[in-house]
């Protein structure tokens, strides 16, 4: 029972770094209706962001975090204006193939500047030690994961209901028609969206470099493993994905402590086939029923 709890435990933390790869995922998605495959990447240079601040310029771990996750908001932007705002009208597919291109532009410049070695974080980033619930040990650095993909969670509720942006975002998700008709700027609802969505990516970047180290190889398989937490909880579902990142974590860690850490591995992708098959809408996702 204490085997189970312990990786019982792991799995939900290590669920909170799946959720944010997936929020960002789904976030895109409601409002664009792109498949965004360069998340990893933006998971990546969130941490390698931060990175650079502590190692290069020695800036104080405050200091790091804010410009790390402002470059990222930026790197967002960009993407969409760039790139994204141009295949506007464009058949959906070539969005989609546009950030699969952007993923491999970004890790060979990634590989190009800081290089294909594991690099550890210079500084402890997250305060606190180990915590001990009875038998079960938890890391600090996950458990400052999981909370804070909580905190995302109810953060991005909050702006949703409240927000003239966030209702705009909303609207925007529902019908890019209706919402521009009644006067919606649709295109800088998209530019915030990217940009949304790259800060919380950037988020799970450096707390997954704060607890294991950063590498150009391992990261992108986070995003991976986000695809069956996406479609899990459903794609336009931000509860979803968060339910579904926990999920995930929670099955591989179970399947490799008790099989096999090698079958852990292709654990995520047996649920994210058995979801296409049983349910493809998701647990939270909607049938789309259309009249011919």
């Amino acid at each position: 029972m204490e085997l189970f709890l312990q990786f019982f435990v792991n799995g939900v933390m290590v669920g909170g770094l799946y959720a944010f790869a997936a929020i960002g995922i789904v976030l895109i998605y409601k409002a664009t209706r792109v498949f965004n495959f360069a998340v990893g990447e933006l998971v990546l240079l969130g941490g390698f962001f931060c990175w650079s601040c502590l190692t290069w310029f020695k800036f104080p771990v405050w200091l790091s975090l804010l410009l790390a996750l402002t470059g990222a908001i930026i790197i967002g932007f960009l993407i969409e204006r760039l790139t994204l705002r141009r295949l506007i009208g464009q058949p959906i597919l070539a969005a989609i193939m546009a950030t699969l291109a952007l993923s491999q532009v970004f890790r060979g410049l990634m590989l190009f500047t800081w290089g294909p070695s594991t690099l550890p974080y210079p500084t402890k980033v997250i305060p606190g030690s180990p915590v001990m619930a009875g038998f079960v040990v938890i890391s600090n650095e996950l458990l400052w994961t999981f909370f804070l993909s909580i905190i995302v969670f109810l953060a991005l509720g909050v702006f949703f209901k409240r927000y003239r942006m966030g209702m705009f975002m909303r609207a925007t998700a529902e019908n890019q028609q209706t919402a521009q008709s009644i006067g919606i700027d649709v295109k800088s609802v998209f530019g915030v969206t990217w940009g949304i969505a790259a800060f919380v990516a950037a988020l799970g970047g450096i707390f997954m470099g704060a607890r294991v180290g950063l590498g150009v190889g391992p990261t992108p398989l986070i995003a991976l493993k986000a695809f069956p937490a996406v479609l899990f909880g459903g794609l336009e579902s931000i509860p979803g994905a968060l339910i579904g990142g926990l999920v995930v974590g929670i099955l591989e860690n179970l399947s490799g402590g008790y099989i096999s850490p090698h079958f852990a591995e292709i654990t995520p992708y047996i649920i994210l086939l058995l979801i296409l098959i049983f349910r493809p809408e998701g647990l939270f996702g909607l049938k789309r029923i259309e009249r011919i």
